[in-house]
């Protein structure tokens, strides 16, 4: 089959191709698991994080991707949930063990054998792959495969964020940063809380354009002031000059939520400047995310299908996937980066 795989970490600045196409096995499926021909497959910045070795390491070479849509082509031993030919998607949960006090609590995604589709097992950005029955989502009829695909990274870690931001209808809501999250929040929140004002923080004027666009209250850079002080903030940048921007326009007992797995180097400077009367005082909170659950990946889609959420996105074909990657690390963005395989 045809696959694209990383073969060692590299910054994309000096190495813009560090996916090399290549001709794998395709890969059967054991006791449990499906195989599945990919349709589909997103393209995140969790991605780059991969590449440029700010996640725990993958086992190199592997294959990436964690936003993947395809066909159920093949079951293995004691799989009974799916049928041959249905539509599945599979998120950044690939695994977990099941037993331990996490995931007995619904708390899954922070399981210690926790593993990640496109990092700890090969993912979607291949003509076929493998994953465990119980951790493929079916796909609701209402979306095209190039429209499910951001739903499952891009939608259910947004879904996660907005629930741990403790958002109540009323309740004012910033966004830092505005890519393939950002703009399916600004959409899900203006559907499940229709009295909330959205407020836009992004460094680019055609995402600030985008995000009044789709209904945003305002849009300004960064470092701008928004006309008021907000209760929530959800941050889904790269870099550390929003988080501590943020922090000033919460309201007091505000809590700003992190949606990142790492954050990059290049502005760690910008954390001497955090002021603890600015920026802390008051009661604010800062809460991280973690990964996501099966719960939060399917009870997403139930809400996406009802409302419906149709995301924009840019299509390329899998070996353009380098071309999508370069884009996303230079901040060319509109909307969700979704890859066309099979």
């Amino acid at each position: 089959m045809k696959a694209l795989i990383l073969t060692k970490l590299t910054n994309i600045h000096e190495n813009p191709e560090p996916l090399k196409l290549a001709e794998l096995p395709i890969p059967e499926p054991g006791a449990g698991q499906i195989q599945l021909k990919v349709h589909v497959c997103g393209v995140c910045h969790t991605e780059l994080d991969e590449i440029e070795g700010r996640t725990p390491p993958p086992e190199l070479p592997v294959v990436l991707g964690h936003q993947a849509v395809g066909e159920v082509v093949k079951l293995g031993e004691g799989c009974r949930q799916l049928n041959l030919g249905e539509r599945v998607g599979v998120a950044w949960i690939y695994s977990a063990c099941g037993v331990c006090e996490y995931c007995r609590s619904g708390q899954e995604n922070l399981c210690e054998q926790f593993r990640a589709t496109g990092r700890d097992a090969n993912g979607g950005y291949a003509e076929y792959m493998v994953v465990p029955e119980a951790f493929a989502h079916p796909i609701p009829a209402v979306f095209k495969d190039a429209e499910a695909a951001p739903l499952l990274c891009a939608g259910a870690i947004g879904y996660r964020s907005v629930r741990l931001a403790n958002m109540q209808d009323g309740h004012s809501l910033g966004l830092a940063g505005f890519g393939g999250s950002g703009h399916l929040v600004l959409k899900m929140v203006r559907y499940q809380f229709p009295n909330t004002k959205v407020f836009v923080f992004a460094r680019s004027s055609e995402e600030r354009a985008f995000a009044l666009e789709l209904g945003a209250a305002w849009a300004g850079d960064t470092a701008d002031s928004p006309p008021e002080k907000l209760d929530a903030i959800i941050d889904t940048t790269p870099v550390w000059k929003p988080v501590v921007e943020g922090l000033r326009a919460l309201k007091p007992g505000g809590r700003l939520v992190v949606n990142a797995i790492r954050k990059e180097d290049v502005d760690k400077g910008y954390l001497l400047q955090l002021d603890y009367p600015e920026h802390l005082w008051l009661e604010k909170e800062v809460k991280s995310v973690a990964n996501v659950t099966r719960q939060d990946v399917r009870e997403f889609l139930e809400l996406a299908a009802k409302i419906p959420i149709r995301p924009e996105y840019q299509e390329y074909p899998l070996e353009a996937a380098n071309e999508a990657l370069y884009e996303l690390k230079t901040q060319r963005i509109r909307g969700a980066k979704v890859l066309r395989v099979g």
